[in-house]
């Protein structure tokens, strides 16, 4: 089921655009706001503890956000698994597939530019776990839910790395893809949780650009989608392995 030769050269290109992803995702106005209290309930410490500094609250914060990302990447390997089986069962089919996904994406890029807007992209929906503050069970539980429910959030730049995962060439390439748009999402949470008392004045940064951060992510879906569309993300891989050949040697 899985390849020997998941992560190569080829690879490179698909797996910096999920990593991207995933940073951006975690820059969206629906997520980057809400990272303090969030990380705060479930270390189950207030805000104002976790940004003290102190060593004990940091620790609970700190593994409570382990926990969490745990629980996101659990669902995001699952998506991988899923969408990389589906692509493998379209057979010939996975390229049309995919070019109609390519056009989806570009829609969706489009709208995160401005230049028209998705009424319902503009709306949260959110998954209540109850109250499970304060312990690593509750936080992975968290992580699930965030996964699940922070939709259409984080919808469209995940549906874009699916689709990535299922124009792959095996389920172990697919799920890395999306172990990898879950590490650009989750390593942002571990770094603010263990360094939130200095990040006050780059979180603010963060928050003033969000209009900046959207377009851009906006600019990351219209391409993405356009080398989907024309086959032009295969062509990238081969210019990067003629440009660079030392790349060759990975896989």
């Amino acid at each position: 089921m899985f390849g020997i030769d998941i992560i190569d050269a080829a690879f490179l290109p698909a797996a910096f655009a999920a990593f991207v992803a995933g940073v951006i995702s975690f820059l969206s106005p629906c997520v980057l706001p809400i990272v303090p209290p969030y990380l705060a309930y479930m270390g189950g410490v207030t805000v104002s503890e976790m940004g003290a500094g102190k060593a004990a609250a940091r620790g609970r914060v700190l593994m409570a956000a382990l926990f969490f990302v745990l629980g996101l990447s659990t669902v995001f390997l699952i998506i991988g698994l899923g969408a990389s089986a589906l692509g493998q069962a379209m057979g010939g089919a996975r390229d049309t597939l995919g070019k109609v996904a390519g056009v989806v994406v570009m829609i969706f890029g489009a709208h995160f530019l401005g230049i028209y807007r998705i009424g319902f992209l503009d709306r949260e929906l959110r998954v209540d776990t109850g109250d499970r503050g304060g312990s690593a069970f509750g936080a992975y539980l968290l992580g699930l839910a965030f996964a699940f429910g922070w939709t259409p959030c984080l919808g469209p730049v995940l549906g874009t790395i699916a689709s990535l995962a299922m124009m792959e060439g095996g389920i172990g390439r697919g799920m890395a893809l999306l172990a990898v748009y879950a590490a650009g999402l989750g390593l942002p949470f571990l770094i603010v949780a263990a360094f939130f008392p200095s990040l006050g004045g780059a979180m603010a940064f963060m928050r003033r650009n969000m209009g900046r951060i959207e377009k851009i992510s906006g600019l990351l879906l219209w391409t993405v989608g356009l080398f989907m569309l024309t086959g032009a993300l295969s062509d990238f891989s081969f210019w990067i392995l003629d440009t660079f050949p030392a790349l060759a040697e990975f896989g």
